[in-house]
């Protein structure tokens, strides 16, 4: 798996417990082989998208907290191509 997509599907399970919309995502980045986060994002429904919007501001928020700037930048690339 790609490592920005690693780093999200790592994200996303601390979230797949409070929202089913979460867990359909966790689920999706388990099931298929996308080629980048570019390709992931291209296949997220409009509620996925809104739903992992505020995922990823929260997830960015906490790893810069933690000083982990090579995770907030792999999460920032895929918030990016969300918009």
């Amino acid at each position: 798996m790609e490592k920005t997509l690693a780093y999200l599907r790592e994200s996303l399970s601390n979230h797949i417990e409070y929202n089913h919309v979460s867990k359909g995502i966790y689920e999706k980045l388990e099931r298929k082989e996308y080629k980048g986060e570019g390709e992931f994002v291209r296949d997220l429904s409009e509620e996925e998208t809104v739903v992992l919007n505020k995922i990823l501001r929260a997830e960015i928020d906490y790893a810069r907290d933690e000083l982990d700037a090579e995770r907030a930048k792999e999460l920032n690339e895929v918030y990016e191509l969300l918009f």
